[in-house]
């Protein structure tokens, strides 16, 4: 009869190395057809460059929204807009969800999914789940359910959202939102002080209305475990 521990060591091998094979496998399914591309929109091509470092699940960022879409309805035109990720460790699912919207990008549609997650933040961020509820933001925007769901798992996504991390911090931000204009980084106390310093920067000559997005001018930003102002 032959040695049992033997036996159950080959079969030990046996699926071990079948479980590493499965996950290369999958792994490489998942990063089919991805194709690494920065968040941009506006004239990819303008003279003035507004950066953003962002957390998807941070509700400061959610509050600013509406002033950048007030910026790129005013002067998008004369503008490159770039998003980043830069997701909070204090914020479980920042990172799911930037990989998510990196996923729709793959389909064309990461400022479209961007939008959702912000308008849906409280509840998605309060979700035992979800990844549900991510998957039916992407049917809601008629995505390629299977490749985003795969693509959810691509680990070159997940790659692309942590060096984006990686370079903010170098950059020395620590709390989001964080604002660079043509890459000096921007100290901001009001929307409308935000709003100013744009519409300068396209037209230095130029006076311009600006619109308070939301009636509260004053804003603030997330931190890791404490409240910082914008830019700082």
């Amino acid at each position: 009869m032959k040695n049992p521990w033997i036996i159950i060591g080959v079969l030990t091998i046996v699926l071990f190395g079948g479980a590493i094979w499965y996950s290369s496998v999958a792994g490489e399914k998942n990063n089919e057809g991805v194709v690494v591309q920065e968040n941009v929109k506006g004239n990819p091509d303008a003279a003035v460059t507004l950066t953003e470092y962002s957390d998807l699940q941070c509700p400061a960022c959610a509050s600013f929204v509406p002033a950048i879409d007030e910026v790129m309805a005013q002067y998008g035109e004369n503008i490159r807009f770039e998003y980043k990720h830069f997701p909070l460790p204090i914020n479980s699912f920042a990172q799911q969800a930037a990989v998510a919207a990196e996923a729709a990008g793959q389909q064309g549609k990461f400022f479209e999914y961007h939008d959702a997650l912000f308008e849906n933040q409280q509840i998605w961020a309060t979700s035992p789940t979800p990844t549900v509820l991510f998957v039916q933001y992407a049917e809601e925007l008629e995505l390629d359910i299977p490749q985003f769901r795969r693509q959810m798992k691509s680990s070159v996504l997940q790659d692309k959202v942590r060096a984006e991390m990686s370079a903010g911090r170098d950059l020395g931000i620590t709390g989001t939102p964080t604002f660079f204009l043509n890459g000096e980084r921007m100290e901001i106390e009001t929307f409308q002080g935000f709003i100013e310093q744009i519409a300068l920067a396209v037209n230095p000559d130029a006076a311009t209305d600006t619109v308070n997005p939301d009636g509260d001018d004053s804003v603030v930003g997330e931190e890791t475990g404490e409240t910082v102002r914008f830019g700082l």
